[in-house]
């Protein structure tokens, strides 16, 4: 199982998962905040279109009642209405002919609006003289209306639906007599068919399906197209835009009229206004589609071309066997993945280069212990020999000579170490070793030799490889020293460098010195060209030079190398520098 899940969790997977998120969240957010937008939009422009369809109605409802208001007016100032009405006030009743006559007067005005059904005419003692029937005002509308009509003097008052008669929409003004001051006349009634106040046209052009309530003051209906049950009261007296009836919601826009105290309702079912928001909601999911679609093609292409390189590159590194490792030679047109390939190569280079090292210094370390072996056969025999020389020169008194055994035997003794003895020394055991080889030169060539050895004590502990100052000790004398004539001298100097953590170490003479043909010569001898000497047959700087690679390479790198320096009759200076701390730099053999 967790194997199966690691086959899954692979970079180009992780990549290809992690686009697929992002774009999933990006397209998510677009789209709520788009629709939120969109449908808020659709919305408003729902609201500002149902207001206006509002206004509209309501322009049109005041401008019928201007018109019912006008005819009134008429009625109630026309002269022949006035002097009958005049009359009754001072007492002299109208006659039968008289009263006939206002039907033609009516008539006439009734003719000039559709949807009058009647005008009624009566006196200040709510007697009705038109129609002429003699029923009484206060049987025919309630007593507050007439009051009410009293009260505005003139202007006219709505009272509602008839109640002998629902379709009909009744309307009281008070008639005023002019040549009485003014004075209180009598009264003139109009009553309006319901379908006068229709208003339902108005947006017979839009594609939005408005309906249309008037109620008038009392909470009845006038007038309205809404095609089921509402609760007036409750849409009256809600502040909210919506209401909800039992088929579906609505919204409303409500206007209210000055002139008649009624007020005007445009109701839009919300399924309408929202039908935009639908198709809006149906576009941004096929569009949202695509672009999932679209999105996981280009991220599973980006993500293969992203880690294609890098699976190159693993395939080449499971193929890599220590010491036959081979270079990735891909080109990737992505930066990093091309820096990547580089540091890859790079490693290798070095890796078969460390190889390469470790397997010189095997070979080295072997011919090492070979010829160890080799001298070892039996060194207690040249020990004991040499200790029997010492022995019979003390007797016989020739202390120099005796010195020289001793210093001889120890010279060896430092040398022949047995396998199993550590060959890295400190600088002190190191300096020590080169003071018996000096004693012994010093010996040999008598005045011709002096030296000195200075050795801080902050560098007496540090560690080093066996035989890499005696050797340099021993050139200086060679070629140095003995190629000179008169006196000479060697110095050898162990202090820190002026490299952080670095211990410089420099041999020096005061010999002939070299030109600078011979010591590009010897520098060429140090890497790797032919020998430019056969004076001695020691270890010489060849081996100290490259046994400094082997020991400190890794570490120092080019700064791991003999350094000479040498002028005609000046003398000669030969230096490296190694780290003072060498803890675990080479586990010997």
């Amino acid at each position: 199982m967790r194997g199966n899940l690691g086959r899954w969790n692979s970079l180009r997977n992780q990549i290809f998962v992690g686009f697929v998120l992002v774009m999933l969240v990006v397209l998510f957010i677009a789209g709520v905040v788009a629709y939120d937008r969109v449908s808020g939009l659709l919305k408003t422009n729902a609201e500002k279109h149902i207001h206006q369809t509002a206004v509209q109605a309501n322009g049109r409802l005041d401008a019928l009642i201007a018109q019912v208001n006008s005819l009134t007016a008429q009625v109630a100032d026309d002269p022949y209405v006035q002097r009958l009405l005049s009359n009754e006030k001072g007492a002299e009743p109208a006659m039968f002919n008289q009263r006939q006559a206002l039907l033609q007067i009516v008539s006439s005005y009734q003719s000039f609006m559709s949807g009058v059904q009647s005008l009624e005419i009566y006196t200040t003692n709510y007697s009705r003289i038109f129609p002429m029937d003699d029923r009484s005002l206060d049987k025919r509308i309630g007593q507050h209306w007439i009051a009410e009509a009293d009260e505005e003097k003139g202007r006219l008052v709505w009272t509602g639906p008839d109640p002998e008669d629902p379709g009909v929409i009744m309307a009281i003004r008070r008639i005023n007599l002019m040549d009485r001051a003014f004075d209180h006349g009598g009264y003139v009634v109009v009553r309006m068919q319901r379908s006068f106040f229709q208003l339902n046209d108005l947006d017979a052009e839009d594609d939005v399906q408005d309906s249309i309530l008037l109620v008038d003051a009392t909470g009845s209906v006038v007038t309205s197209n809404l095609d089921t049950s509402l609760d007036v009261e409750a849409l009256l007296s809600s502040e909210s835009s919506v209401v909800q009836t039992r088929e579906e919601p609505y919204i409303v826009v409500k206007q209210h009229s000055e002139m008649t105290g009624w007020t005007l309702a445009v109701l839009t079912p919300v399924s309408e206004t929202t039908e935009g928001v639908s198709i809006l909601r149906m576009a941004l999911l096929i569009s949202g589609l695509f672009g999932v679609v679209l999105f996981l093609i280009m991220s599973f292409l980006l993500s293969t071309m992203i880690t294609r390189p890098i699976t190159r590159l693993m395939r080449a590194m499971r193929s890599a066997r220590p010491g036959a490792m081979k270079p990735n030679l891909m080109v990737s047109s992505t930066m990093e993945i091309h820096k990547l390939n580089e540091v890859y190569n790079q490693m290798v280079y070095r890796l078969n280069e460390l190889t390469q090292e470790v397997y010189e210094k095997e070979i080295m370390q072997s011919r090492t212990e070979l010829k160890a072996l080799q001298s070892q056969i039996n060194p207690h025999f040249l020990f004991n020999t040499l200790e029997a020389f010492y022995w019979s020169l003390e007797d016989k008194g020739d202390e120099e000579m005796a010195r020289m055994v001793v210093a001889m035997s120890r010279l060896f003794r430092y040398i022949i170490s047995s396998p199993n003895q550590d060959e890295w020394v400190t600088i002190a055991d190191e300096l020590e070793h080169a003071e018996r080889y000096l004693r012994i030169m010093e010996m040999r060539l008598g005045e011709r030799l002096q030296w000195e050895v200075n050795l801080s004590d902050a560098m007496r502990r540090v560690r080093i490889p066996k035989l890499l100052i005696q050797p340099l000790v021993e050139n200086a004398i060679l070629h140095g020293i003995e190629s000179k004539i008169g006196p000479g001298k060697v110095s050898v100097l162990v202090d820190s460098s002026t490299k952080e953590g670095l211990v410089r170490i420099e041999v020096q003479d005061n010999g002939p010195g070299m030109d600078d043909a011979r010591l590009q010569s010897v520098i060429c001898a140090l890497n790797g060209g032919p020998a430019v000497s056969d004076k001695g047959t020691g270890v010489g700087l060849i081996n100290v030079h490259r046994r400094l690679k082997l020991y400190f390479g890794s570490q120092l790198g080019e700064m791991c190398r003999l350094s000479i320096m040498s002028e005609v009759g000046e003398g000669t200076v030969i230096c490296f520098e190694i780290p003072k701390d060498t803890e675990g730099v080479y586990d010997s053999r």
